[in-house]
């Protein structure tokens, strides 16, 4: 059975559906002016969704009455939202099909298009992230920062060094003594089989060498016991991720045979996965 109305005015409570409510509460407590539908429940064309696909479902303004001029948009919202998965979906909490090639527009700043790609107003010079990463990978990594004693108008650019491993360094002085201590943390950090040192003398010749090390220090000698004075540079390559691969067939940085560096979801990369494990590219030990 059902009825027809030209008009409804609810002051009260409007429930389809069966349930007890919290959220609007009941009886004396009761917000007026407030609903729940049980669901599913269809907003827009009748015939915009052929399945129940939801337990609210949007669509296109159909409404053919002449004073209604149908809206460019199906849902607008003014406010905070908050959307909270619950597992329910196997795919994704928040999934967007697209037909326009932007798919989100975050204040005209930055967009994602219907492939997942971003492009940032700043910073990227209109490239998406993905074109920007591989141009990034064949270019020198430099900072450029206000200059530092120049001051506004002047800027400085100094670019990162580059080589086959990814390596670490600690540098400082000895001074009347015949050991660099090495950090505490390369102990589970460095090949120690990597290790090497750069030493310079201060102040005279003193025939300074490198007469071992292992994990925990570096051992020095001079010449007729002389006391050691000088700077030192000790470089090491990191052992808790697998060696770089420098050389691979390929027409971009996609094409690295360690998955890990681009296709496996972040959560899941395993930089020090044997199964991409190559041959080191230091070893001096």
């Amino acid at each position: 059975m059902s009825w027809g109305f030209d008009d409804i005015s609810c002051g009260g409570q409007l429930q389809v559906g069966t349930g007890i409510v919290p959220a609007i509460k009941q009886g004396d407590e009761k917000i007026n002016g407030s609903m729940h539908c049980e669901g599913p429940a269809v907003f827009g064309g009748p015939t915009e969704f052929s399945d129940n696909l939801a337990t609210l479902m949007v669509g296109r303004t159909k409404n053919d009455d002449d004073d209604c001029v149908p809206a460019d948009h199906s849902l607008w919202v003014k406010g905070n939202s908050y959307i909270q998965g619950d597992g329910a979906f196997t795919g994704s909490t928040l999934h967007i099909q697209s037909d326009l090639s932007t798919a989100i527009n975050i204040n005209d700043v930055t967009t994602i298009d219907n492939k997942g790609d971003a492009i940032f107003a700043v910073g990227t010079s209109g490239m998406t992230m993905s074109s920007r990463f591989s141009s990034a990978d064949a270019r020198p990594k430099p900072f450029d920062i206000q200059h530092p004693t120049k001051g506004e108008g002047w800027r400085l650019r100094y670019a990162c060094i580059e080589g086959p491993e990814v390596g670490v360094y600690c540098r400082g002085r000895v001074r009347r003594g015949k050991e660099i201590f090495l950090p505490k943390v390369w102990k589970g950090l460095v090949h120690t089989n990597s290790i090497s040192v750069q030493l310079q003398p201060i102040g005279a010749h003193q025939d300074v060498i490198v007469k071992r090390w292992d994990d925990e220090k570096i051992y020095l000698q001079a010449m007729g016991g002389m006391p050691i004075d000088c700077f030192y540079h000790v470089y090491g390559e990191r052992k808790d991720i697998n060696p770089l691969i420098t050389e691979y067939q390929g027409k971009g940085c996609e094409d690295y045979p360690d998955p890990n560096h681009h296709s496996v979801p972040y959560k899941d990369r395993d930089y020090n996965d044997p199964e991409y494990r190559g041959d080191r590219n230091i070893i001096t030990g």
